[in-house]
């Protein structure tokens, strides 16, 4: 079933008083994501709502007003139920989740989710996710002598191993280098393409949206302004300009030579193979 929000809304501050106004960091919510096989980008400028919203989806905030379902759970402005069990259907990443690690040992660490959560046989599921991740030489390790990409995968291994539906990440790429940002972005591709995981990550990273994601989610002053595929969402200039967007640089590269070279290219291209492959059908540049 996934996640649904219906006619949602969500204020930090309630007054529940006559003649004064909520001031509402999301506004009339509609939404639906699948528990399996979406890749999904929320995007837009700071302050937009994107991190109130996602808490929504493991019931760490409550909605104001309408309804949030979690797969089986209803969750209203007073829930009737326990809301423990809806955070191991879905798994919330914060930004820099490195801070959150606290155990001796990086197997201790992954360790306490599970444990937490009642899941039988907690240390074999948490050396099955370390294997899957590529981090089993770091199990006996203090998770503080590991590097800054490592003890992300870390902390994101804590997570995954009380088995979620979908994982959701804020900002996971952030204060990476470029190569642990690349194997941070393959190892949740294949999360999502093997193993049929729903991801979704808050991102201001348009290279990420263009080269991983698969549905775009824009969100501006807590109205969700755009949810479609992300072949779509660079095509829209308005949107891209209303909600303060950027573009990939390769989308960037095309529309500056079609500007140079005044004839007309197909710029919404995603990669830069493709985007020679354009060049070489109008201009004969491109060669394999």
């Amino acid at each position: 079933m996934g996640i649904n929000l219906s006619e949602v809304s969500f204020a930090y501050y309630n007054p529940h008083g006559r003649n004064r106004s909520v001031q509402y960091t999301l506004s009339d919510i509609n939404l639906e994501i699948a528990s399996q096989d979406e890749f999904i980008a929320l995007v837009g400028h700071t302050g937009s709502g994107k991190s109130t919203l996602v808490q929504l989806f493991n019931a760490l905030l409550i909605p104001t007003k309408g309804t949030v379902h979690i797969d089986e759970f209803e969750i209203t402005p007073k829930p009737k139920i326990k809301l423990k069990p809806i955070r191991k259907k879905v798994g919330l990443v914060f930004q820099f989740p490195e801070y959150q690690i606290f155990e001796e040992t990086v197997l201790k660490d992954i360790i306490f989710g599970p444990k937490n959560f009642g899941v039988k046989n907690p240390e074999e599921k948490a050396k099955e996710i370390a294997e899957i991740m590529g981090i089993t030489t770091l199990l006996e390790k203090s998770p503080f002598n590991i590097s800054g990409g490592q003890m992300r995968k870390v902390a994101i291994a804590g997570i995954l191993a009380s088995d979620p539906n979908i994982l959701v990440l804020d900002e996971p790429t952030a204060g990476l280098d470029p190569l642990a940002k690349e194997d941070l972005l393959q190892f949740l591709k294949q999360l999502n393409e093997k193993y049929h995981k729903t991801i979704i990550i808050i991102t201001h990273d348009m290279e990420v949206v263009a080269k991983y994601v698969k549905r775009v989610l824009v969100l501006k002053g807590g109205i969700l302004m755009y949810d479609g595929p992300k072949t779509e969402v660079f095509k829209n200039e308005d949107l891209i300009s209303t909600c303060h967007l950027d573009y990939p640089e390769v989308i960037k590269i095309m529309k500056s030579l079609q500007s140079r070279l005044g004839i007309e290219l197909d710029v919404y291209q995603y990669n830069i193979a493709d985007a020679m492959k354009e060049l070489e059908k109008k201009v004969g540049v491109y060669h394999e």
